[in-house]
């Protein structure tokens, strides 16, 4: 099934680098669709049923992590793996796990990290892929 690898919603204020993710996603066959803010995101995510959800922390109406906390409360939509891309700081991070976040890819990001950790959340959402550098907080995140 080379020809569709999953549907992927991606969320970022920043056209260029919707864009940038857009491309790099839908040249390994993802079919996405894009959001400007967190809130636009929680409008379309029915409509949409992605089976991956990029974030970026600061946008406007409604920032990444509030949109996860909401995405991860809603029945409908907690079980959809969430990937914060985005230049985090440490509290943003530990605040990403705390509200369910799966994986964190830091701005400017290399689009083979970005590919990989998309396809190993859609393969297995259960596998929890960690970005580099929270390995720690992920391992006291993992067993809750």
């Amino acid at each position: 099934m080379p020809s569709t690898s999953g549907r992927v919603l991606v969320v970022d204020d920043n056209k260029v680098i919707r864009q940038l993710i857009r491309v790099n996603l839908e040249l390994e066959g993802f079919e996405v669709v894009t959001a400007a803010d967190g809130a636009e995101c929680l409008e379309v995510v029915h409509q949409v049923r992605p089976d991956l959800i990029t974030l970026d922390v600061v946008m406007p109406r409604l920032d990444g992590l509030r949109a996860a906390g909401r995405l991860r409360s809603d029945p409908r939509t907690a079980h959809i793996p969430l990937l914060i891309v985005s230049a985090c700081t440490q509290h943003e991070v530990e605040s990403g796990l705390d509200v369910g976040v799966d994986a964190f890819l830091a701005k400017p990001f290399d689009p083979q990290e970005l590919v990989r950790l998309v396809r190993g959340l859609v393969a297995d959402p259960l596998a929890r892929v960690r970005g580099p550098g929270d390995a720690e907080a992920a391992a006291g995140h993992a067993g809750s």
